[in-house]
């Protein structure tokens, strides 16, 4: 699998106010993500997960190390409109995406200003909402739909663009329970019925556990990475860094530590949970 994302002892620190050091966010982070990978990012507030996300698509640039995007160092200006045009971003707050007042209006406009024919236009537009399934709203006015409904608009948009790579960070943060399952159902498809590179930043466990990878940021770097059952299963590790870990795992881990069991850990949906206590309670 070649890589589509690189780092190599990727430094950032935010600008120093006058009188006052700069502050290091970034502290030497070597990452590669290869192409096709769903990749969830994982850390507790002020870990570093989200200035490394900006950093993916040139929105920040490396105060020190590299960053490298499908083999252009994203430190390069003449390069800046290629890598963004590779690795598209999703943010929070749909609203802030949103420009137009019609839905197919929303997910055309950068389109429109990337020079791209009105007939391709139109093509795009109408796959890259049945995509994310909704092009029965494609007359409507954004500000009428849900948060969930918002966000799938966002991320239609990002389709529209047909990047190799999305970067998500946090998309679901804003939304009800509904509205996540609807992201990151869509997200799911992404990765696996388009091929697309997809790289969630996220606190949500029960979202990571989705990914086929999981990269968990602290105090700046990488503290793991691994398949899910791999990084979740550590959990002391995981407490140690202030995160939580999936309520499955979390459940046999007390019942471990507190009756004395000796249960699997390793449960990452509710029914992989379910039959162990279940053999357990029998």
């Amino acid at each position: 699998m070649s890589e589509i994302i690189k780092t190599e002892n990727l430094e950032y620190a935010y600008p120093a106010e006058e009188g006052q050091l700069s502050v290091p966010v970034l502290k030497g982070v070597s990452l590669t993500v290869g192409r096709g990978e769903f990749v969830a990012v994982l850390g507790h507030n002020g870990s570093g997960k989200s200035t490394l996300a900006g950093c993916f698509n040139a929105i920040r640039l490396p105060t020190g190390g590299v960053c490298y995007v499908d083999m252009m160092d994203t430190r390069d200006e003449q390069n800046t409109y290629e890598v963004r045009k590779t690795v598209s971003m999703v943010f929070q707050n749909p609203d802030n995406q949103l420009v137009a007042t019609v839905v197919e209006e929303d997910v055309a406009f950068a389109l429109e200003n990337m020079g791209v024919p009105p007939e391709e236009i139109r093509k795009r537009v109408d796959d890259a909402l049945k995509a994310v399934g909704m092009y029965e709203y494609r007359a409507q006015a954004p500000h009428r739909l849900s948060g969930g409904q918002k966000q799938r608009v966002a991320i239609a948009g990002v389709i529209a663009m047909m990047p190799r790579c999305v970067v998500l960070d946090e998309p679901t943060a804003m939304l009800d329970p509904q509205g996540r399952r609807e992201v990151m159902a869509v997200v799911r498809d992404l990765n696996r019925t388009y091929g697309i590179t997809v790289i969630l930043i996220t606190h949500h466990m029960d979202e990571a556990v989705q990914a086929g990878r999981v990269v968990v940021m602290h105090q700046g770097n990488v503290l793991m990475d691994g398949a899910p059952r791999e990084i979740f299963t550590q959990v002391d590790t995981l407490r140690a860094a202030s995160l939580t870990v999936p309520q499955t795992i979390e459940i046999l881990y007390d019942l471990n530590r507190q009756d004395g069991a000796a249960l699997p850990i390793g449960a990452l949906s509710v029914a992989e949970c379910a039959d162990i206590l279940q053999q357990y309670l029998q």
